[in-house]
């Protein structure tokens, strides 16, 4: 049968819980959780197992434009409302936490998660936060624990800065302190920042800042007392650009905007020793425009974008060709959001064997009991026990394999305008 003739491939679960547009899905704890955020800034965490909410509340007064995960129980939310929140979401959250969905009209009031941090930044470009782990040394403060530094280490986050749209400011967390600020270029009139990201190592400290005029740059910061060094300028769009996502290699990054093309660029992390300028790797012009919510999968080799025209195309690192194209909403997309690959995670590894151990007791005890021949009176006593115990262990398995499953199923979630979330089970 040729590809022509084939059914057009079809999402493997379309969560409905959201009654406004879905702006924003992310991946968290092991893949066990997705969450998704809409225009009336409600959150949603999803059991991936069970396909089911754990945890709903209103995180912001107006829509949401990013989320993120700090460890494994905490979450990361940024609003129209000019907020950036910290929550806290364990299992025992999860517990007393509503589980209404918005389309089912929850009141607003309900119980939320421990809010632990809140700072208040510029929302007026709809360009959300960027984070990354902060490899500086640290200096040891009265109240933090050894504990609460292993679990959460101290994190940057990068936003537009607060009096200038065309400048970036850096935050640490937990201290809610401003590390740093990089100025809009003087020399380049690039208007509003749309797409940041940042990542730190050791000392240095890179970020990547996409602009209303369609510049892309990569500022460096050598030394915490060093003044940030532009290494890295394109104009390789049109159109403002709508998001970026940094290669897992750290080498490169992409970016997509609302013109047709989507670049590759490169990552440079010291100047270069000839003054000859960096060009990007390469740039292809897609026939598509308004494509957004770039994201780059966890092994580096596919990327998905989500576009204006309903349609999620799936794309090669490496060339950049087109892979696939992922049709089933009937009005745009917004954002994508990949779980991680086996390589990346190691939560599956554990699931799995965790599985196979409890199955080898259930077995060995049915192989046991066959030789052994027991009075009546103690088969009449023990048949229920045994029954009940059985059953739990069958029960408790099958839940395993289930959350093992949706673990290590390479899940691509995308978000729509038609407050639909669709996962689909691809590559």
């Amino acid at each position: 049968m040729s590809s022509e003739s084939l059914p057009p491939l079809q999402p493997s679960f379309v969560l409905r819980g959201h009654s406004d547009q879905v702006h924003a899905v992310h991946f968290l704890k092991g893949n066990t959780r997705l969450l998704t955020a809409d225009a009336e800034g409600w959150l949603v965490s999803w059991n991936l197992a069970s396909k089911r909410p754990v945890a709903v509340w209103k995180a912001h007064d107006d829509a949401v434009l990013g989320i993120g995960s700090w460890g494994h129980d905490r979450i990361i939310t940024h609003g129209r409302d000019s907020k950036l929140a910290v929550w806290q979401l364990g299992p025992d959250e999860e517990e007393s936490i509503g589980k209404t969905l918005p389309i089912n009209k929850p009141p607003i009031n309900t119980v939320h998660p421990w809010l632990l941090h809140m700072l208040t930044v510029n929302t007026l470009n709809f360009c959300q936060f960027a984070m990354c782990l902060d490899d500086m040394p640290q200096p040891s403060t009265p109240h933090a624990t050894i504990e609460d530094s292993k679990h959460h280490p101290p994190i940057l986050v990068a936003v537009p800065n607060t009096m200038d749209s065309g400048g970036i400011d850096i935050y640490q967390l937990p201290t809610q302190t401003r590390a740093a600020v990089i100025h809009a270029d003087r020399d380049l009139t690039t208007g509003m920042v749309m797409a940041l990201n940042i990542q730190a190592e050791s000392a240095r400290l890179q970020v990547v800042a996409g602009y209303e005029s369609g510049h892309t740059m990569v500022f460096v910061q050598s030394d915490p007392c060093a003044p940030f060094q532009r290494l890295y300028a394109a104009q390789s769009h049109s159109q403002p650009i709508l998001s970026m996502a940094i290669l897992p290699s750290r080498d490169g990054f992409l970016s997509s905007s609302a013109d047709a093309v989507i670049a590759k660029h490169p990552l440079p992390v010291v100047p270069g020793v000839w003054k000859t300028e960096l060009k990007p790797f390469k740039v292809i012009k897609t026939k598509h425009s308004g494509q957004q919510g770039l994201d780059v999968r966890s092994d580096g080799r596919i990327f998905a974008t989500a576009g204006w025209d309903a349609r999620v195309r799936v794309y090669s690192c490496k060339t950049l060709k087109e892979l696939a194209v992922l049709k089933w909403h009937k009005v745009g997309c917004y954002a994508t959001a990949f779980a991680e690959v086996a390589e990346c995670c190691p939560v599956k590894t554990e699931v799995k064997l965790q599985v196979k151990q409890e199955e080898v007791p259930i077995k060995r005890e049915v192989e046991e009991d066959v030789p052994i021949i027991k009075q009546e009176e103690d088969e009449a006593a023990n048949q229920d026990e045994g029954a009940l115990t059985h059953q739990a262990s069958a029960v408790t398995t099958v839940q395993q394999r289930r959350e093992s499953k949706a673990q290590s199923t390479h899940w691509l979630a995308v978000a729509s305008k038609d407050g639909k979330v669709s996962l689909w089970d691809i590559y």
